[in-house]
């Protein structure tokens, strides 16, 4: 084993404390800022659909809400299904969902609108405005407004920013708000045309924005991966400049092909986009083998028993292991095995951080005996609710 990896999981008798209680954690500066700028986000994205009704008009603009709700549903629950293994937190979601659907659509607006009539006006061209506005501006700068969000949520998280995944979940949500705002103004201004503009927006195309935002949230999945502090300003960029591409080439293909769209589309995205889905039940099945490898090192020490670690290791065990709990013990041991789930979850992961280098061994030392702690408190709590019943 090389010096950088950490020791063997100590024994459970000489971890874990025989009576352990979570201790209630105290409200910190930390979490009065991330509560500031909830608001703040809300607030602006708040701004940016009222901006989007007036340009609309209000009743268009309802029905732009109520349709966009649809392609968002569908998009959250693809981040969602991706996201099951260690789900990240709520409020950084919806920190991300903010973003997207509001600083990242006020700043394309502005800038686009800005684009276009610049351009309408030195060449004395609408048409030119709007290819410039569509192929350059829009790529370029809606791109890097999102990505800006995808990077505040690498910044202040990156402790917990654990690989690819998370990278691509972040991505997710914050191109998801930014495909519902946008969405709104496109319906909204449809008018005879919304049945077609809602089945290829909101049915055929629901994920475009994800896929182009997901090239930045690997980018910096594989720089939360690197033992290299530095390596996110470098991989960043790449990220970026390969979402400002695919989203610029998908542009281009809807002013270009004209009638011939759908069959580009039905030719050239529709297998990119399978490849896509290909990659995400790749990578949650690189997860299930983190969990099994790292858990298994816990079990020799006698953290965890083999059944234990074939129902972690896998989606549907988890889920026949919850309904378990529910039946023997009620909602208090199903929330127990829940907690159990997710605590082991974060205990793999860490450790998997810690082998490769990518955090400090001190750090993950105290992280590592609290997990611990936390996992045999969780199973006390599953086996005591399901006795008591």
């Amino acid at each position: 084993m090389s010096s950088h990896q950490p020791t063997r999981p100590a024994e459970p008798a000489q971890c874990v404390p025989p009576q352990w209680v979570p201790s209630r954690r105290p409200r910190t500066a930390r979490d009065v800022l991330t509560v500031l700028a909830v608001a703040l986000l809300a607030a602006a994205t708040l701004g940016a659909v009222a901006l989007v009704l007036v340009q609309v008009g209000m009743g268009m603009g309802v029905v732009g809400i109520v349709l966009a709700l649809v392609p968002l549903t569908v998009v959250l629950l693809g981040v969602r299904w991706l996201d099951r293994w260690e789900p990240e937190p709520r409020g950084a979601l919806l920190f991300g969902l903010l973003w997207g659907a509001g600083v990242a659509v006020l700043v394309s607006l502005v800038v686009n609108d800005l684009t276009l009539y610049t351009v309408a006006q030195a060449t004395g061209d609408l048409d030119a405005g709007v290819v410039a506005a569509t192929v350059v501006s829009a790529p370029v700068i809606e791109e890097l407004a999102k990505g800006a969000g995808v990077l505040v949520l690498f910044l202040a998280r990156r402790r917990y920013f654990d690989g690819v995944v998370d990278g691509i979940v972040y991505a997710g949500v914050v191109a998801a708000g930014f495909a519902f705002t946008e969405n709104v103004l496109y319906f909204g201004q449809a008018g005879a045309a919304l049945p077609e503009t809602f089945v290829l927006r909101g049915l055929a195309t629901p994920f475009a924005h994800l896929l182009f935002t997901a090239c930045t949230g690997a980018a910096l999945g594989l720089a939360a991966r690197s033992q290299h502090r530095s390596a996110a300003w470098w991989l960043f960029p790449v990220g970026l400049l390969a979402a400002m591409t695919a989203h610029g080439l998908w542009n281009a293909t809807s002013l270009v092909a004209g009638s011939a769209y759908l069959l580009v589309f039905a030719v050239v995205q529709v297998p990119l986009f399978g490849g896509v889905v290909a990659l995400a039940f790749w990578l949650r099945r690189q997860e299930s083998a983190v969990i099994r490898h790292r858990l298994t090192e816990y079990a020799r020490a006698g953290w965890f028993a083999p059944h234990e670690i074939e129902m972690l290791a896998s989606l549907p065990r988890r889920s026949t292991a919850v309904g378990w709990a529910a039946r023997a013990g009620g909602k208090d041991a199903a929330e127990a095995m829940r907690r159990f789930q997710r605590d082991a979850t974060t205990l793999a992961f860490r450790r998997q951080l810690a082998v490769t280098g990518r955090t400090d061994l001190h750090r993950h030392a105290e992280s590592e005996r609290d997990l611990l702690a936390a996992v045999t408190a969780d199973r006390h709590r599953v086996l005591a609710a399901a006795a008591g019943r």
